[in-house]
């Protein structure tokens, strides 16, 4: 049977779902899988939810696990890929508490801005590294990216080897359901087209049985019901007559509108969550210590132990809500939203299906540059993933999604050259950071970052 190796498996609820997936449909339900992540004790604890996972569903698969990322790759036909290079500490809170000092505030910081530029430049030396072992161990290997910057990364990796990879990212479903459930339809009568990149993407058509929807989402704005949560995306919609996939806390700091160091007023109006990404990262921790305990004891580690520690985190509620539902089941089976078990099952028995995936502008977007990385709906069956060619989008979008692709080229460039002078042009286009701070800080804070991330980057000259 097909081998699917899962490159950094130590994100246990994230694995879980994956598994979950491919488990369940009955022509996947003996492949060989093998886990492998850097950290043994996370490694363990995934095992052991794939192993109550394998005796829910009385399934056979083979379960392997490695630290050896080699061992993983070699032989696999598909590759799951979510790692995190730096993790919370010391990457992810540098990436935040330096900026700070500039007065240069983030939301998430994974994507675009000065938090996505510095995740791209230690992540894609990692992945080069990788994509190489692809090359020798698993040639023909389909290469799913779920790691952050997700269109960086896939840009680069696409640019740099011939190993086939597509990004993968669940905005799309999710803001589908999310909007159907403000206009009162169920999601699953919905028909939708959407195209961009990642984060960045519209729906250019949103609608019931033929019936465009927009008028509903417009009606929401005008009944003043739009969700606490979901202001900035509405604003947006407002403004450009398309509604973006992503949410409005990552939204947020792709643009230079809403976070403003002397407009407390904007982030107060917007609800804009400063810091979230932080936070996130804490009721992380709190939730992965108690899946430890959980998958050793449940009846020791009762769901109210997961309540008390989270209630640490200051002024998150939804954060801490969120990750309680997500560890309610820790070993449980369900299906997600996510689009890796689909494709497998789709390429391996032929079976048609649509996803949305990240794959390079070859003639795909006709207003966006060649070569990018673009988010448009793919045919997947026996023949692979198949990208969809949708034309012009309305020039206001395109024109957003420019200002991004600037950043992201550049950063690109730097990670592949290593000339370190594109990675200072990548933060002088930066739309969030070029309204908050001038060349002079921009360079400052750009030397004090790289300086602090050390050995977590290569040399740039």
């Amino acid at each position: 049977m097909i081998k699917i190796a899962f490159i950094g498996a130590g994100s246990t609820v994230f694995a879980k779902n994956l598994l979950g997936d491919i488990l369940s449909y009955p022509e996947l339900a003996e492949s060989t899988i093998c886990l492998h992540d850097i950290d043994s004790q996370r490694l363990r604890d995934t095992e052991k939810v794939a192993q109550r996972i394998i005796e829910k569903l009385g399934v056979n698969p083979t379960i392997e696990t490695t630290t050896d990322q080699r061992a993983a790759l070699d032989g696999s036909l598909y590759a799951i890929n979510m790692i995190q290079v730096g993790g919370y500490e010391p990457a992810t809170v540098i990436d935040f508490e330096i900026p700070k000092k500039y007065g240069l505030r983030q939301t998430i910081g994974d994507t675009l801005g000065i938090g996505g530029i510095m995740r791209a430049l230690r992540t894609i030396p990692v992945m080069l590294e990788m994509v190489r072992d692809m090359e020798e161990l698993c040639p023909n290997v389909l290469h799913l990216n779920y790691v952050n910057p997700m269109a960086m990364i896939t840009w680069a990796l696409n640019r740099a080897s011939e190993i086939n990879t597509v990004g993968l990212c669940h905005s799309v479903p999710h803001t589908a359901s999310q909007l159907a459930e403000d206009i009162g339809i169920p999601v699953d009568e919905i028909n939708y087209l959407v195209a961009g990149i990642n984060h960045l993407a519209f729906y250019l058509r949103f609608e019931r049985g033929g019936e465009d929807l927009y008028p509903l989402l417009y009606k929401v704005i005008e009944e003043d019901r739009v969700p606490d949560w979901n202001r900035v995306r509405y604003d947006l919609f407002k403004r450009l007559s398309y509604f973006v996939t992503e949410s409005s806390e990552h939204l947020s700091e792709y643009v230079p509108w809403y976070i403003k160091r002397h407009r407390p007023d904007l982030i107060e109006r917007f609800n804009i969550p400063l810091d979230e990404y932080l936070f996130r990262c804490q009721a992380q921790i709190h939730a992965w210590d108690f899946a430890q305990e959980y998958l050793d004891d449940p009846d020791k580690s009762p769901l109210s132990s997961l309540e008390k520690r989270l209630a640490e985190i200051p002024g998150m509620p939804t954060i801490r809500q969120e990750s309680i539902q997500s560890y309610q089941k820790i070993d449980g089976v369900s299906h997600s939203v996510e689009y890796a078990g689909q494709i497998i099952h789709s390429i391996e028995t032929g079976t048609p299906r649509t996803i949305y995936g990240n794959v390079p502008n070859l003639g795909l977007i006709k207003n966006l540059p060649q070569d990018c990385c673009v988010e448009v709906p793919c045919l997947v069956n026996q023949n692979g993933v198949q990208p969809t060619q949708i034309g012009s989008l309305p020039p206001q979008l395109a024109a957003l999604m420019q200002t991004n692709i600037n950043v992201q080229a550049l950063t690109v460039e730097a990670a592949l050259t290593g000339k370190r002078e594109h990675i200072y042009h990548a933060a002088m286009l930066d739309p969030h950071t070029a309204a908050e701070l001038d060349l002079d800080q921009i360079w400052a804070l750009l030397d004090e970052l790289i300086e602090a991330h050390g050995e977590w980057l290569p040399d740039y000259h």
